[in-house]
């Protein structure tokens, strides 16, 4: 199948593993810093937004970012990156899909700072963003330009992202995301009920828990003790939802590994189970210079930044880096209007009885694409409510 060979070569393939290496890797990070709250980011989005930062980067600051973004540089050359960022990206925004990805970066720049020609047709060419030169010598303007940006952009799902700026600013890096899948399948919502998650041995809160008697996709990771369950989304985006014994979730994330993830999908099987699931919705923002500083990559944040790809002005950085996320998880999807039809349940009495799988204390979520083999979002969920 010549396709098949086409694709193994074409560049996102090559991407993918580093891309689900730094997805793991900053995943460990925020949840160093947040501890039990709920963690949901989109490892792609930051990913790419950083990318885009290194077709003007130079000497060590492009190597810190190579380094940060788990790229292994004697196994791809630097425009390949770029590639496989563009073919991504299209894949994922095609308009034809039955998932809503609205994923977006935006670079807000001084209007004193002259962009390199080679730089904006970069960022517009490959990673279809924008940059917006904004006057950050008046920041209450430029906040609002940027908020009221965003919001236009993401169709008012994300208001007010920025609060604070100074006027030293020069620029402002922004990763939106918003997603809205339906179920394959979805849940019944005469099936919703009241019920218990419970946050911890001591604390729970109440939920709105589905249900669903079907066969799913399951695999059970003794070794971590954990259920792996996948509900699939229609056009062609995956989840696995995984369920720690109690206690054992910090073992499942250290174990948070391409390997782990590999193992979970070769060792789905197909099998009726009673499956409780809460509905869920989270919108969560990330101060990605905090955490990339954590990580190591510092030079670009600070004055020593050598992007002198990006501007006539040598003395520019990233002085702000946000990544935003909103994803909403219901009976019939990732946010959508809830589907009442009754469903006929086989009542054949099977031996042994399907196990009941009740994600009623804290999980982690994974949604990938499967077109691209892309980590679209990792999250943990520690309190739905």
């Amino acid at each position: 199948d010549p396709t098949q060979a086409d694709c193994e070569n074409s560049p996102y393939v090559k991407l993918a593993p580093s891309n689900a290496d730094f997805a793991f890797k900053l995943y460990k990070q925020i949840r160093d810093e947040l501890g039990n709250r709920n963690v949901f980011f989109s490892p792609l989005g930051i990913s790419a937004a950083f990318a885009m930062l290194t077709l003007g980067a130079r000497s060590n600051t492009l190597r810190e970012l190579h380094k940060g973004l788990a790229f292994n540089m004697t196994q791809m050359e630097e425009q390949e990156i770029h590639q496989g960022f563009q073919h991504i990206l299209q894949l994922l925004n095609d308009p034809h899909r039955e998932v809503q990805w609205n994923m977006g970066n935006a670079l807000f720049v001084d209007n004193q700072v002259e962009l390199l020609r080679n730089f904006l047709d970069g960022v517009t060419n490959f990673y279809y963003t924008e940059a917006v030169s904004s006057n950050f010598q008046n920041p209450p303007e430029a906040i609002r330009e940027i908020n009221m940006y965003v919001e236009i952009k993401t169709h008012g799902k994300i208001v007010d992202l920025i609060k604070s700026l100074d006027s030293e600013t020069m620029m402002v890096l922004i990763n939106y995301v918003f997603f809205k899948g339906s179920w394959e399948r979805p849940f019944n919502s005469l099936n919703t009920r009241d019920d218990y998650f419970f946050l911890d041995d001591k604390n729970s809160v109440k939920v709105k828990m589905m249900h669903q008697n079907k066969d799913f996709n399951v695999h059970r990771d003794d070794k971590l003790s954990c259920w792996v369950v996948e509900i699939p989304y229609k056009g062609n985006v995956t989840s696995l939802f995984v369920l720690p014994n109690e206690g054992t979730m910090k073992e499942v994330e250290d174990a948070l590994l391409k390997e782990t993830v590999s193992k979970w999908l070769r060792g789905l099987k197909k099998r009726e189970i009673y499956l409780d699931l809460p509905k869920f919705s989270v919108s969560s923002s990330y101060d990605v210079k905090s955490l990339f500083k954590k990580m190591g990559v510092t030079e670009i944040f600070s004055d020593q930044a050598d992007l002198s790809g990006v501007a006539k002005n040598l003395l520019v950085k990233v002085s702000k880096a946000i990544h935003k996320v909103t994803v909403d998880v219901g009976e019939n999807g990732t946010g959508a209007a809830a589907v009442t039809a009754l469903e006929i349940v086989p009542t054949s009495q099977s031996f042994p009885p399907p196990p009941h799988i009740s994600f009623n204390r804290p999980f982690l979520v994974v949604i990938i694409d499967e077109t691209t083999d892309s980590l679209l979002f990792l999250g943990k969920i520690g309190n739905p409510a």
